[in-house]
C-alpha cells in the first residue's frame, strides 16, 4: 500500500456535521515532559501542584523516579501555551531543571534488524563487539526478533555507529543484512518470502546431495569413483559450512559450530570414514534446517500473541474516507472504525455505538460497550457498529504503541540465567576444542596399542556434540515466550530479569486504595455539629477540595453537585498526608484527617466506621465530618489466598487511611500485617524495614496503582502497577503492569514466571545431560557421530519446542 487510497464518500452524517458535534464533546490531550536534572522531591510536588492549577490543565502528575511530568490538557489548541507556562513554573521553582519533550529522551536509542541471523552464538559475539564501540552506551541483541537495540551517548553518532555495526556483522556473519528498523510492513512481507525461498533452495541442495550419497552407499563402485561421489555429495551438503568456517578463521572467529562440524567431518574423511563424514554433515544440515524452521515458527507464534498493531486507519478528510498508515494520523483528526477492524489510535467516540473486544490488551473475553463520548483505546477490536472517533493521541503515544514497545524491548532486559549462559558459551567452546585435541593426541601417546585413527574419531565425536546452540537459542526463547504468554493474559512484564525475580517472591506488599479496593469513593454520610447544616458542611468541604484531583476530593465535589465559586477561595495550602488549609469567604477552613486536626489542636470526635473519615473545622472550631466509603475488589480475597497457596510467606498492606479502616479491610482479606495512617515517605521507610526482615534470596514485591506510589514501586525488588491500560504513570514506574486491574493476576504472573523458569531449567539439564553422556560414551568409543549429531541439532530442536510451552498458561 503506497500513500493514501480513496475509498469513497462516507454514508453517515456529513463530515461538517460531525465536526460541529465534536465541539460539544470535551476530550483531553496527554503530554509528557522530561524534567532533566530534577533531584528535589519537595520541588517535584510543588511543580505538580502549580501545573495542575493552570487554567486548561485537567490534571498533572510528576513521577519523581522517572523525572516525568504527565499533563492532561483540556483543549488541544492550548497545548503550546500551557507547555510554555509549565516551563516557566519549573524555572521559577527549580532554575537548574531543563524541560524537554519526553520523546527527546528516547532519540538516543535506535534499532537495527539483523536479517538472516540464525546463529545464537554469533548473536552474542555481535552484541559484545557492538558494546565495545566507544560511542555506544549499551547494545542488546534480541535473537528471537533479530533486533539489535543500541543506545548512544550522542544521537549524532547514529550513522557512524550503524556503519561500524555493519562491519562487525559482516566480519562475524557475512550473510546477515543490517537494516535500520522502520515501520514499513512491506519489508517484513519480503523477509517472509526470502525465508521461504532460502528453505526451498536448501531443501533442493540437500535432496541432490542426499541422492548422490545414497547412490554411492547402495552400489559397489571402484574406490576412486566412490570417493568422487562422496566428495561431490559432501561439497553439495556441507561445502557452505566449511567455507563459512574458513572465512571465520581468516577473520579470527575460530570457535563456532561451522568450525566444529567442518573439522569433525573432514577428520572423518582423513581417517577413511567417507560415508560417515557425508552422513553426519547431511544429518547436521537437515537438523539445522529443522531447527531454523522451529525457531522461526516460535518467533511467529510469539509475534501472533502480540499482534495488536493496527495495519491502517480510515481517515476522514472533507467527507472522504482514506486508508492511511496510523503514523500519518494527527491529534484532532477524525477516523472511521468499521466492524471487525482494530481501533488504530486512542480517541473519543463522536458518533455511533458498538461493542469492543479488549482481549488483545487485557486478556479478558468480556466485551465492552461504547457510545458517543466514551474514550477508546487502540488495539481493541470493533465487533459490530460503525464508530466515528476523534483522535486524542499520536500513534507513538497511543496505548497500543506503548504496549508493543514495552513487550518488544522486554528481551533487552535479560534474566540472570540468560546472561550466565551467554558468558558460559563464550568459554565453553574453546575448552571443549582443546579437550578434544587432548583426547586425540594423548591416549595414542600414553596408552599401549592405541591408534591415532581410533582416538581422532572419538575426539571428532566429542567435537560434534559440544556445540552450545541448544542452550543459547532455547533459553532466551523460553523467557520471551513467557513474556508473550503473560501479555496475552493481561500481564505486561518489562524484562526476563523481572520474570525470573518473580520465582522467589517471599513478601507481597499492597497499597490499599485502587489496588485491593476499587478506588471509587462515594460519600455515604455527612455529620455536622455545632450550628452548621449538612449542605453548609458539604459546601465548605467541596470548595476546599476543588483544587485537588485526589479520588476522595472528587467524591466530595461530586456529592456537592453544584458550581463552586473559586473566587471566594484564598490562601490554598495542601499539607501532604494531612489535608487542606484554606480561606473561603474569610472563614479559615481545615479539611483533612485526624493528623490535621491534631496538628491544629482542634478538639474532634472520630467515629468507628469502615469508611474514610474527612474532618472539617471552621475558624478553629470542629464543624463535623464526612464519611466516604470505598468498595473492596471482588477478587482481592481470592488473590491473597492464592498467593499463600503458591508459597508467598507474608502479605502486608500499607495505607494512609485510618487504623480502623485499614484493620477492617486487612482482616477481611486475610492479610498478615497492616500498617495504617502512613505518609508517602513513611511507606518507603516501611518497605525498607520489611525488606531487611526477608531472606537474602527472597524477593519483595510492591503492588500499587502506579501513580502515587512511584518511590515505593522503585524501591521494591519487583514493582507491580494495577490498572495499567491507558495509564502513562503505571507503565513508566512499574516493572510489571496488570492491565485488568485485578489483584488475582499477580498470581498469574508468578505462575508464568515459575513455569518459564522450570522450562529453562529443563532445557539446561536436558541439553547438558545428553551432551555429557554422549561425550563420555564418545570418549570410551561407544557413541558414534550419529549420536553426536543428535546431541547437537536434535537436542536443540527438542529444547526449542519445549521452550514454546512457556507461552501457554496451565
Amino acid at each position: 500500500m503506497n500513500g493514501k487510497i480513496k475509498r469513497g464518500k462516507i454514508r453517515s452524517k456529513d463530515i461538517k456535521s460531525i465536526a460541529k458535534d465534536t465541539k460539544n464533546i470535551s476530550f483531553k490531550v496527554k503530554k509528557r515532559l522530561l524534567l532533566d536534572g530534577l533531584c528535589c522531591a519537595n520541588c517535584a510536588a510543588k511543580i505538580e501542584d502549580k501545573v495542575s492549577k493552570l487554567n486548561g490543565v485537567a490534571s498533572a502528575s510528576v513521577n519523581f523516579v522517572s523525572k516525568t511530568l504527565t499533563m492532561e490538557i483540556e483543549e488541544e489548541d492550548k497545548v503550546s501555551e500551557l507547555i510554555a507556562a509549565t516551563k516557566q513554573i519549573v524555572t521559577n521553582i527549580e532554575p537548574d531543571v531543563t524541560v524537554k519533550e519526553k520523546e527527546v529522551a528516547k532519540s538516543n536509542k535506535f534499532v537495527l534488524l539483523l536479517d538472516g541471523l540464525c546463529c545464537a552464538n554469533c548473536a552474542a559475539k555481535i552484541e559484545r563487539e557492538t558494546q565495545s564501540l566507544p560511542e555506544v552506551m549499551s547494545a542488546i541483541v534480541d535473537f528471537v526478533s533479530k533486533r539489535l537495540i543500541i543506545e548512544l551517548q550522542d544521537a549524532k553518532n547514529k550513522v557512524s555507529v550503524t556503519e561500524d555495526v555493519k562491519k562487525i556483522v559482516k566480519r562475524i556473519e557475512p550473510h546477515v543484512n543490517v537494516i535500520v528498523e522502520s515501520s514499513n510492513r512491506n519489508s517484513s512481507v519480503n523477509n517472509k518470502e526470502d525465508e521461504k525461498d532460502d528453505n526451498k533452495k536448501e531443501l533442493i541442495k540437500l535432496g541432490i546431495g542426499g541422492a548422490i550419497f545414497a547412490v554411492a552407499t547402495i552400489f559397489n563402485f571402484s574406490f576412486d569413483l566412490e570417493l568422487l561421489l562422496y566428495l561431490i555429495s559432501y561439497v553439495l551438503v556441507g561445502g557452505e559450512v566449511v567455507l563459512r568456517a574458513l572465512k571465520n578463521i581468516a577473520r579470527g572467529q575460530v570457535f563456532d559450530e561451522n568450525f566444529l562440524m567442518g573439522i569433525a567431518t573432514i577428520g572423518a574423511f582423513a581417517i577413511g570414514e567417507f560415508p560417515e563424514g557425508v552422513a553426519v554433515m547431511l544429518f547436521y544440515q537437515v537438523g539445522e534446517l529443522f531447527q531454523d524452521i522451529a525457531v522461526n515458527r516460535s518467533r511467529k507464534s510469539i509475534a501472533a500473541l502480540m499482534d495488536i498493531r493496527p495495519d491502517y486507519a480510515n481517515l476522514l478528510v472533507n467527507g472522504v474516507e482514506q486508508k492511511v498508515w496510523p503514523e500519518d494520523v494527527n491529534i484532532g483528526d477524525v477516523i472511521l472504525v468499521k466492524p471487525g477492524e482494530k481501533v488504530p489510535l486512542d480517541g473519543m467516540v463522536i458518533e455511533g455505538n458498538s461493542v469492543l473486544d479488549t482481549s488483545a490488551l487485557t486478556g479478558e473475553s468480556i466485551p465492552r460497550e461504547v457510545a458517543t463520548g466514551d474514550e477508546v483505546l487502540s488495539g481493541t477490536i470493533n465487533k459490530n457498529g460503525v464508530l466515528t472517533i476523534k483522535v486524542t493521541k499520536d500513534f507513538g503515544e497511543s496505548t497500543v504503541a506503548k504496549i508493543l514497545d514495552l513487550v518488544q524491548n522486554a528481551s533487552s532486559k535479560k534474566a540472570p540465567t540468560e546472561n550466565f549462559i551467554t558468558k558460559f558459551a563464550r568459554y565453553y567452546t574453546p575448552v571443549v576444542v582443546f579437550s578434544a585435541l587432548a583426547l586425540a593426541l594423548l591416549p595414542p601417546l600414553l596408552i599401549p596399542g592405541a591408534t591415532f585413527s581410533q582416538w581422532i574419531y572419538r575426539a571428532l565425536v566429542f567435537l560434534v556434540v559440544s556445540c552450545p546452540c541448544a542452550l543459547v537459542v532455547s533459553i532466551p526463547l523460553g523467557f520471551f515466550g513467557g513474556i508473550g504468554g503473560a501479555s496475552k493474559n493481561g500481564v505486561l512484564v518489562k524484562g526476563g530479569n523481572y520474570l525470573e525475580a518473580l520465582n522467589n517472591v517471599e513478601v507481597v506488599v499492597f497499597d490499599k486504595t485502587g489496588t485491593l479496593t476499587k478506588g471509587i469513593f462515594k460519600v455515604t454520610d455527612v455529620k455536622p455539629v455545632y450550628g452548621v447544616s449538612k449542605d453548609e458542611l458539604l459546601e465548605y468541604a467541596a470548595s476546599a477540595e476543588s483544587h485537588s484531583s485526589h479520588p476522595i476530593a472528587t467524591s466530595i465535589i461530586r456529592e456537592y453537585g453544584k458550581d463552586i465559586n473559586r473566587n471566594s477561595i484564598e490562601n490554598y495550602n495542601e499539607v501532604s498526608g494531612h489535608g487542606i488549609k484554606v480561606k473561603i469567604n474569610g472563614v479559615k477552613v481545615l479539611v483533612g484527617n485526624e493528623k490535621l486536626m491534631s496538628s491544629e489542636r482542634i478538639s474532634f470526635t472520630s467515629p468507628e466506621t469502615a469508611g474514610t473519615v474527612v474532618h472539617v473545622a471552621l475558624d478553629g472550631k470542629y464543624a463535623g465530618y464526612i464519611i466516604i466509603s470505598d468498595e473492596i475488589k471482588e477478587d482481592s480475597a481470592k488473590a491473597i489466598k492464592e498467593l499463600k497457596e503458591i508459597g508467598v510467606k507474608k502479605t502486608v498492606m500499607l495505607t494512609g487511611d485510618s487504623a480502623f479502616v485499614g484493620e477492617k479491610v486487612g482482616k477481611e482479606l486475610g492479610i498478615d500485617k497492616i500498617f495504617a495512617e502512613l505518609l508517602p515517605h513513611e511507606k518507603v521507610e516501611k518497605i525498607e524495614e520489611i525488606n531487611a526482615q526477608k531472606s537474602s534470596r527472597g524477593k519483595l514485591v510492591f503492588v500499587g496503582d502506579g501513580i502515587n506510589d512511584a518511590p515505593v514501586l522503585a524501591r521494591a525488588d519487583v514493582g507491580i502497577a494495577m490498572g495499567g491500560v491507558g495509564s502513562d504513570a503505571a507503565i513508566e514506574a512499574a516493572d510489571v503492569v496488570i492491565m485488568t486491574d485485578e489483584p488475582s493476576k499477580i498470581v498469574t504472573a508468578i505462575k508464568v514466571a515459575k513455569k518459564t523458569k522450570s522450562i529453562v531449567i529443563q532445557n539446561i539439564v536436558f541439553a547438558f545431560g545428553v551432551k555429557l553422556i554422549i561425550m563420555i560414551l564418545g570418549a570410551f568409543g561407544v557413541a558414534t557421530m550419529w549420536e553426536a549429531v543428535f546431541g547437537d541439532v536434535g537436542v536443540a530442536i527438542i529444547a526449542v519446542l519445549n521452550a514454546m510451552r512457556a507461552m501457554r498458561i496451565d
